[in-house]
């Protein structure tokens, strides 16, 4: 069994054919894409986080709203840019979204990558303290956050507050209990899933990874998997960890579908220089017949070992669209993996 969710980037665009052609149009289908995934059975909606980009970028109000119309799918970020992050507010709009959906919220963070502008962060008001490089930066803001998350006071309580505070030192509110524990760390390579493994956070392994061997991206994103579940076993967290991939999977069953998929059945990996230092392996998008899609998925080394897999959706491709894609992923193709 495996947790089915979607990972939406939430573009919008003018170009022809996009249903999603605003700001808005993006939020609203977001929230409306949430509520038909969780009536066809969905597990999880997850949303990526851009900036300076015609992409979703602020993800709690969004989370809250569908917190708010839906009663029993994760609502998850893949993932927020540690970078451009002030954890001390994060951790009171994760708080009140968390409350919100009842304890649904499962929060993707990571170092980030690469943005639409230069060193975006700094017009955040952020910037590396002397001797940090910006992944310090991202994984400074993350240990705060993984502190306060913990509810415990922290603060000198004034004397003569406004209203009366309980006694000892004061904690950030909202505090939602157990969200510490639905953490997820967004991996590249081998030694972040280590370091994520160390500070009890969950994984969260995209579509692409380093490519620190020139294996197949499923191999390395499977090494990458048991290297993080290894070192998870050496502490004890107090709970048990999860783990989650992202797939381009794309059932074909009608001619609209083989018109826009087609051309992906085969697909292979690719290898790109998304850094100045950081060669990636990007994975294969997956289309086909459902049978055909359960043959391809079952040689996939790291979906096996991940509880958790996250559909990346063509968002611009309308709400209707994507709620038959996600019904035909649970009714025809997940049965036939042992998914449900």
């Amino acid at each position: 069994m495996k947790r089915i969710g979607f990972l939406n980037f939430g573009h919008w665009s003018e170009a022809p054919g996009s249903q999603v052609r605003t700001a808005q149009d993006t939020l609203v289908q977001s929230i409306e894409l949430a509520v038909a995934a969780e009536e066809v059975g969905i597990d999880g909606a997850y949303f990526r986080v851009h900036h300076f980009a015609r992409q979703l970028a602020s993800p709690f109000p969004l989370l809250a709203a569908i917190g708010a119309r839906t009663s029993k799918i994760e609502i998850g970020t893949g993932v927020i840019d540690m970078r451009y992050e002030n954890p001390m507010y994060m951790a009171e709009d994760a708080g009140a979204a968390d409350l919100i959906s009842g304890g649904r919220l499962q929060l993707g963070i990571s170092r980030g990558s690469p943005e639409q502008v230069i060193d975006g962060w700094k017009y955040f008001g952020y910037a590396p303290a002397e001797g940090e490089s910006e992944a310090d930066m991202a994984r400074r803001h993350t240990g705060v956050l993984l502190e306060v998350l913990k509810g415990k006071g922290f603060a000198q309580p004034n004397p003569r507050p406004m209203f009366p505070n309980p006694p000892g030192l004061l904690p950030l509110e909202p505090h939602s209990p157990g969200l510490r524990q639905r953490i997820w760390w967004g991996a590249a390579g081998i030694e972040t899933a280590r370091w994520a493994a160390a500070q009890g956070m969950n994984l969260m392994s995209s579509t692409l990874v380093a490519d620190e061997s020139g294996e197949p991206f499923h191999v390395q994103q499977r090494k990458q998997i048991e290297a993080y579940l290894e070192e998870w076993n050496k502490h004890d967290h107090g709970f048990a960890p999860r783990v989650s991939v992202s797939r381009s999977i794309m059932p074909i069953t009608t001619d609209t579908d083989r018109m826009f998929f087609g051309r992906d059945a085969n697909s292979r990996d690719q290898v790109g220089q998304i850094e100045a230092d950081l060669r990636a392996v990007f994975g294969r998008s997956y289309a086909g017949e459902p049978d055909a899609l359960v043959e391809q998925l079952q040689d996939d080394e790291a979906i096996q070992l991940a509880d958790t897999v996250l559909l990346t959706v063509p968002n611009q491709l309308g709400v209707e669209y994507n709620a038959r894609l996600l019904k035909t992923v649970v009714d025809d193709v997940a049965p036939g993996l042992g998914w449900r």
